[in-house]
């Protein structure tokens, strides 16, 4: 973000952390024309009653990174605000030194749901669990290999030891290649929840959710049997008190596989606990869950 600030004479207005008025405010002062998002950003973009509250006539574009948001909450909120006109995804890390896939301009989409294609000096693959690489297509753990990228955590031999294989950083991310090169990013290895020996993404199915008109936000974990199995469980952030869990489930059945239905229940909470830079805190949430919260 400062990189391209510089090389553009731009103005980068930049938050210690996030606050959603804070951002609001930021965006509203400084008259921002072009935003750099994260994908809880976005939802918020989209459902907040707070957004009606600021002017936010500056905003013209947008590029997200991290765990792609969906293409229809993306639309979402380029309908709140008047001039917001186009979001693309990016994909990088601090450990790639930033950015490693870009987007490819297509005037004919307003929305792109890849992250565009890796950039020159970078090289990507994808791997099964056991490490033997997946043909274009096919998901798997993407790993990063390139001359500008870091050797290793300062100290930390073991991490260091435990995020390369062979040369190449594991970046504990699910990706797919598509045959054009453009890269998806699925969500998170370590996230994801292992239903009926398939891998549901979390972040697929609060995508679901949030475009359900009375949801304000949700965040999705996984839920242990004793087989070794997994269900999801959604907590959630109601717009309407009166939403039921019954509307819900039939919501997300009439949108998902049956693997990724919500078999292991449904809280409604007062908000979804986040990092200061909008993550989701699963971590928090599976304490929520064994705490009875």
């Amino acid at each position: 973000m400062l990189q391209k600030a510089m090389i553009l004479g731009q103005t980068a207005v930049l938050m210690l952390n996030f606050e959603e008025h804070c951002y609001l405010r930021s965006i509203q002062d400084f008259k921002v024309h072009y935003l750099f998002l994260k994908p809880t950003v976005i939802v918020m973009l989209a459902n907040s009653l707070n957004v009606a509250k600021y002017d936010l006539s500056s905003v013209e574009a947008g590029m997200s990174s991290g765990s792609g948001a969906s293409i229809d909450i993306c639309y979402k909120a380029l309908n709140r605000l008047p001039n917001f006109k186009r979001i693309d995804q990016a994909y990088g890390m601090t450990e790639t030194s930033g950015a490693c896939a870009l987007p490819v301009m297509d005037k004919s989409t307003t929305v792109t749901e890849h992250s565009g294609v890796i950039l020159p000096n970078y090289e990507m693959k994808l791997v099964d669990s056991k490490g033997r690489e997946v043909p274009f297509g096919e998901s798997g753990e993407l790993l990063i290999r390139a001359p500008a990228m870091m050797l290793g955590y300062l100290g930390r031999s073991e991490a260091t030891a435990s995020a390369f294989a062979d040369g190449w950083y594991k970046t504990g991310d699910i990706a797919r290649i598509d045959e054009n090169g453009l890269v998806y990013i699925v969500g998170r290895l370590k996230e994801m929840i292992k239903s009926q020996s398939l891998q549901v993404s979390p972040t697929e199915l609060e995508d679901v959710l949030h475009s359900h008109p009375g949801i304000a936000d949700a965040g999705v974990i996984g839920i242990p049997l004793k087989d070794g199995d997994e269900v999801p469980f959604a907590f959630i952030v109601r717009k309407n008190s009166n939403l039921s869990k019954e509307e819900i489930n039939e919501f997300v059945n009439g949108k998902v596989a049956e693997y990724k239905r919500l078999r292991g229940g449904i809280k409604f909470v007062d908000a979804i606990p986040k990092s200061d830079t909008g993550k989701i805190l699963r971590n928090v949430l599976k304490d929520m869950y064994d705490n009875g919260k």
